[in-house]
């Protein structure tokens, strides 16, 4: 099991026009341990949001969706959607992170982002 992850704040930040966002400093710190491993975004199964995971946050996570049967139908479709629109995803040289085209129109997303951590998770959504 990997170490447990427990992030806070609010932050804003700016999405340019190829999806591109500076990972707030603030996170960057608290993630500084496994930055180098990168993340997981997805689809919220909840609202119109993105939420980013950390790789050894996503991966205990997988665990868990692991344990559920694909012989059966509601936890098929459970992992169906909770995995929905899943991709890898990593910093950049300059500290950003590239949300993919389809995630972005998922989301609504435009310029204006806020970025809120929820426990082990990072939900991105348009700010407006």
């Amino acid at each position: 099991m990997s170490e447990i992850i427990y992030l806070h704040g609010v932050h804003e930040a700016t999405a340019d026009a190829k999806g591109r966002f500076m990972l707030p400093g603030s996170f960057r710190k608290q993630l500084e341990k496994v930055l180098d491993q990168g993340f997981i975004i997805k689809r919220s199964i909840f609202s119109k949001a993105l939420e980013l995971f950390p790789k050894a946050a996503w991966n205990d996570r997988a665990k868990d969706l692991n344990h559920l049967s694909r012989y059966n139908r509601e936890h098929m479709e459970y992992m169906r959607v909770f995995t929905s629109g899943l991709q890898s995803v990593e910093l950049d040289s300059a500290g950003r992170i590239q949300i993919p085209k389809e995630l972005i129109e998922f989301a609504g997303i435009k310029k204006d982002i806020t970025c809120a951590a929820i426990s082990d998770t990072i939900e991105i959504w348009d700010t407006k």
